[in-house]
């Protein structure tokens, strides 16, 4: 068993050369997130929380995107390792068109029913928290960062097929200037450094913006002005024709993707809803835990990702004798990366939310959460590796029931029932819901072990 965990070394620097860029790119987002999230508290908390119930909107949006990508992903790993590059153009296509319809559905439903979308996380009790305060900041953050959709949307396009067809360096590039971008910005902008005005909340959403701007600008013109060294994305815009019978094939395995994103990304939203009716005090605790949760879990996410790249590429090429045993190896090295993370984040729950200003109330409540996900952290590593494994064979329905079913069966229903029927902790309702992950565990392991996923959907094209 041990031999069959450990494989030969070059799957690992093959895993690790993909991941490593993706962890880059993601910790020095997520750190600047941080630093961001800090610099808005330093203004206050209700500032602070406004941030927070604007972006899980957003959060809700950004995975519908990536569920758009996912189908069309899937296809145009297994393009590249077969070596058809005309397929992975046609996956772009297929990208930008169907990222487009969504991205303006997402500027009409924001700009349309934002408010009361927002006015969803303002009904537990204000604790000590300004309800005014904070609905005024999220709504002033909401429309600013609306004029970002549409950057945001193509350089999802742009990357996810850059990493598909094994070239994740130039996202990793434009997404570590793009966060430096954020960063000095939100300096000047949030507190009204070098001459400029002190625009707090609104200060946060220009500088997101713009740096969403600056990364777009720095993908398209080295991906286009450099077409030696992406020859997949060579003659994108001849023309945006697909073959009718890939369209169908890919709304076959991309539309379960996309609803079971925005199934598990409403999920999560509706999740946080709950809580909140805790008090908004629950909410700013929840946003300080979550912030850093993204920090310390990029390492298990990126390989995760990666898992399910180098599966496609794998079946893609034929080579299906080897995709469970691949499988497993990738599975048990996303475990021991989470669970030395863990470690580390279970020592710093208990110093990182002093960084923030807010009340000492607030700062416990985020290190006992911290605390809480710290140690259920190896098992969410499991939970993600295996759902990209089983989604690189196309096996959509099952990903499906494994991903978004459980998490309204089993997470949203609980953290329904507990909050509103039962009297019990913000605390004890986290840990509860939280630890429903050991069963999603236990069958995404199993599910990866019965092999159905194990097949090449691109053979045929």
């Amino acid at each position: 068993m041990l031999k069959t965990l450990m494989g030969d070394r070059s799957l690992y620097r093959r895993l690790i050369s993909l991941a490593l860029p993706m962890m880059i790119q993601n910790g020095i987002t997520n750190f600047v997130n941080m630093l961001d999230n800090i610099m808005i508290g330093a203004v206050g908390t209700a500032e602070m929380t406004g941030v927070a119930v604007a972006n899980q909107l957003f959060f809700v949006f950004n995975l519908c995107i990536f569920g758009a990508l996912a189908g069309a992903g899937i296809f145009g790993a297994q393009y590249f390792g077969s070596g058809d590059y005309q397929g992975v153009r046609h996956c772009f296509r297929f990208k930008l068109w169907f990222c487009g319809i969504f991205a303006a559905l997402g500027l009409i439903v924001f700009s349309v029913w934002g408010d009361s979308l927002l006015g969803l996380y303002m009904r537990g009790d204000a604790g000590i928290t300004d309800p005014a305060a904070t609905m005024e900041s999220a709504r002033t953050y909401l429309l600013i960062m609306l004029i970002g959709i549409i950057p945001f949307t193509l350089v999802q396009c742009y990357s996810g097929t850059l990493r598909e067809g094994a070239k994740p360096t130039l996202p990793m590039l434009a997404g570590i200037v793009a966060v430096c971008v954020n960063l000095v910005l939100n300096y000047i902008l949030i507190f009204g450094k070098l001459g400029a005005p002190a625009l707090g909340v609104s200060g946060a959403a220009i500088a997101t913006v713009v740096s969403r701007f600056v990364e777009l600008a720095i993908v398209l013109l080295y991906t286009h002005l450099k077409p030696g060294n992406y020859p997949f994305m060579t003659g994108l815009y001849r023309k945006m024709h697909l073959p009718p019978k890939l369209v169908v094939e890919l709304f076959k395995k991309g539309l379960p993707l996309l609803v079971n994103e925005f199934f598990w990304a409403s999920g999560m939203a509706f999740i946080s809803q709950c809580y909140s009716l805790r008090g908004l005090d629950s909410v700013a605790a929840f946003n300080i835990s979550q912030t850093f949760w993204n920090v310390f879990s990029i390492a298990f996410m990126a390989v995760g990702m990666a898992n399910g790249i180098i599966m496609g590429q794998i079946l893609g090429a034929g080579r299906l004798k080897e995709a469970k045993a691949s499988a497993y190896r990738m599975m048990a090295f996303s475990f021991l990366i989470a669970a030395v993370t863990a470690i580390i984040f279970y020592v710093c729950a208990f110093f990182i939310p002093e960084a923030y200003n807010a009340e000492s109330e607030i700062k416990l409540l985020a290190t006992k959460l911290m605390c809480i996900s710290a140690v259920l952290m190896p098992l969410e590593a499991i939970c993600h590796s295996s759902y990209f494994i089983l989604r690189s064979g196309g096996k959509m329905i099952v990903t499906f029931l494994f991903d978004s079913v459980y998490m309204w069966c089993i997470n949203v229903l609980l953290a329904f029932i507990l909050s509103r029927f039962t009297s019990m902790s913000f605390v004890s309702l986290f840990a509860i819901v939280q630890i429903s992950t050991v069963l999603k565990c236990g069958i995404g392991v199993y599910l990866v072990k019965k092999g159905f996923w194990i097949r090449n959907i691109v053979s045929a094209g």
